[in-house]
């Protein structure tokens, strides 16, 4: 069983937003939010975040596959910056518990 709890953990993806240098904001994937913002800091990430380095995680939400992740980012990037610091607040990172 907890091979089984090991394996869905591992591949569940979280859409993310990074607050960037310019005051851009940059959505994105990942299986593992550490090391995707540790690469896109270091340049290793997308060329938008080489470019405009991250200054820190501000949103992050899971989902069960890539598939809803990959749907979930494309509307994230078709809406306005006002509505992405909305979804950000919401889904604010990192997550505390009470």
């Amino acid at each position: 069983m907890l091979v089984v709890v090991y394996t869905l953990a591992m591949n569940s993806w979280s859409l993310y937003l990074l607050e960037c240098e310019n005051g851009y904001l940059y959505a994105g994937i990942t299986t593992d939010m550490e090391r995707r913002f540790l690469q896109h800091q270091q340049g290793k990430g997308a060329k938008f975040t080489r470019i405009n380095p991250p200054l820190r995680i501000m949103g992050e939400k899971s989902y069960p596959d890539r598939s809803e992740a990959s749907v979930a980012e494309l509307e994230l990037k078709g809406v306005s910056r006002e509505k992405k610091l909305e979804w950000a607040e919401l889904n604010a990172w990192p997550k505390l518990s009470n």
